[in-house]
């Protein structure tokens, strides 16, 4: 079978190109090559088996060219940023995903299956429980809050002043908060409803952080292991922002390649949405902990008092539903350090970046400085 991945140059994408082109299928990419994330052009890293197509994912005529011949596709493209530019996330994300159907329809295309890239974003805050209300699904927290570094969740519910305690998050309740979530529930959406009424079958993989070999050195969305080992083997400390107790769930790039081909391939997966997550929650103070000892420094994390507005205060994300389709997590966070590191050795530019990226959020408004310590 033949099979489109767009985004296929990209950290996810080049990663399932692997993976198709070793169980035999022919792969066809479509890649922007961005040049915030592929400053030096198309990756050495890409196969030369792939039929390669530089274009722009929401462009008709060039997406049209891309899915001409193939029976399976990946929708793998996405924009991802902390940047205020929002109309972005939705042309790229959502429009683009509403274009695949369109062409499909017009041009009676025979598509067998489509695989959409989604996100642990679409959660927002995520899931918690109050001792006293019970499950909530909260809204962001106030800045009025986090200017007071005041980083917990307090229950929503009326008069209740009470911390609650994060819960593991499964697929039942979505509730986005920022433009890049939006565009990622939309898309779903529009994957399901259009798929079940036209018998495309499609599945969204809401993937947590994703880390490991070819993430991107150069965009400020591609994340904390990237920006912390930079820091480190430049012999600088790793900026923590909070306080370093929130929670998140982190997964191999080889893991969440096999779980996008495994839901290709497996008909119970049809027209369902996954998480796609970490073995287990760990919070960003173990996190820089754990990777010091790794890369074998003595130098202390700072945590100076930033936070990055819109971010959540803890997001771990439950993947038993994909586990009974026969995945699971083949690699533990070390995994992910020591892959991820021998893969930054050998890169031309070990150039530490943080610097011009913390001013290009500040200057966005994006990372902002706590200006009081709460009362406790």
């Amino acid at each position: 079978m033949k099979v489109l991945v767009t985004g296929g140059a990209g950290f996810i994408g080049s990663h399932t190109v692997d993976l198709l082109l070793k169980k035999g299928y022919k792969v066809k990419v479509l890649d922007l090559l961005q040049p915030r994330v592929h400053p030096y052009g198309k990756p050495k890293y890409l196969s030369s088996e792939v039929e390669f197509i530089q274009g722009d994912v929401s462009d008709k005529a060039v997406l049209e060219k891309a899915m001409e011949g193939v029976e399976g596709i990946f929708h793998l493209a996405a924009y991802q940023d902390y940047m205020t530019d929002f109309s972005n996330f939705i042309r790229v994300n959502t429009f683009s995903t509403a274009l695949i159907f369109e062409i499909i329809v017009e041009k009676k295309l025979d598509i067998k299956k489509i695989v959409l890239a989604s996100s642990q974003s679409i959660y927002g805050e995520g899931k918690y429980n109050c001792k006293t209300h019970g499950v909530q699904y909260p809204d962001s927290r106030i800045i009025k809050q986090l200017e007071s570094s005041d980083w917990e969740i307090y229950c929503p519910v009326a008069g209740c002043k009470e911390y609650m305690k994060s819960v593991l998050i499964d697929e039942a309740v979505t509730n986005p908060f920022t433009a890049y979530g939006i565009s990622k529930e939309a898309l779903e959406r529009l994957a399901v409803k259009l798929g079940k009424r036209y018998s495309i079958p499609t599945v969204s993989m809401r993937y947590s952080i994703v880390q490991g070999p070819r993430n991107s050195f150069f965009n400020a969305y591609s994340g904390v292991c990237r920006i912390f080992t930079l820091r480190l083997i430049n012999n600088k400390p790793p900026v923590i922002y909070e306080d370093g107790k929130q929670l998140r769930d982190y997964v191999h790039v080889l893991d969440v390649a096999r779980a996008n081909v495994l839901a290709f391939e497996s008909s119970q997966a049809d027209y369902e949405a996954f998480n796609v997550g970490g073995e287990k929650g760990t919070d960003l103070l173990e996190y820089t902990k754990i990777l010091i000892s790794v890369l074998n420094k003595k130098i202390e994390p700072l945590i100076p008092g930033y936070y990055r507005y819109g971010d959540t205060r803890h997001t771990v994300s439950i993947s038993e539903k994909l586990k009974k389709l026969s995945w699971k997590n083949e690699h533990s966070l070390e995994d992910i350090f020591r892959d991820y590191i021998k893969w930054v050795y050998e890169q031309p530019d070990l150039k530490d970046r943080y610097q011009e990226i913390e001013e290009v959020m500040k200057k966005q408004n994006v990372l902002r400085k706590a200006t009081n310590l709460v009362k406790k």
